[in-house]
């Protein structure tokens, strides 16, 4: 009688427990190798969406209020650093202040903004609000002069 050998550990087959029936989990589809997913990602979607707005809306402001000697310089962050006892809402965006070593930043906050909308066109809107009312801010202005398209809620 011939005992066979026990497979070395890193050998065996891996198995795994199926203890309510309800089959593997789930086995994710890729993306053929050397493919790419042709599906971007929320950060993607949202960074165009913001690129195209900010590029918009400052070829506007400039056009329309002159030559303005205000360096500008647009930003995307996922969210906003807050204290623990923050019970304020959550900022859409933020203006950082120009110092000597750097320009004025306006901040747009991605997943804040996200959360409040449901269609492309909303988060596009909501996007240029918020944009016109850091810009307007730095300026010393209204967002309208901004932006003529800008209406309160």
């Amino acid at each position: 009688m011939s005992e066979q050998p026990v497979p070395h550990p890193a050998e065996r087959p891996v198995r795994r427990r199926d203890r309510h029936d309800r089959g593997r989990p789930f086995t994710p589809v890729r993306p053929a190798p050397g493919r790419r997913d042709p599906r971007p990602g929320s950060r993607a979607r949202f960074d165009a969406v913001a690129l195209a707005v900010v590029t918009d809306l400052d070829t506007r402001w400039r056009a329309r209020l002159g030559p303005v000697d205000v360096p500008v310089e647009y930003a995307v962050e996922d969210m906003p650093l807050l204290p623990r006892d923050w019970s304020d809402e959550v900022p859409l965006g933020s203006l950082v202040r120009p110092t000597v070593a750097s320009p004025a930043r306006v901040v747009l906050f991605r997943r804040p903004l996200e959360r409040r909308t449901e269609s492309r066109a909303e988060l596009e809107d909501l996007v240029r609000r918020v944009a016109a009312e850091q810009v307007a801010e730095l300026l010393g202005l209204v967002p309208r002069d901004v932006d003529p398209d800008y209406e309160e809620d």
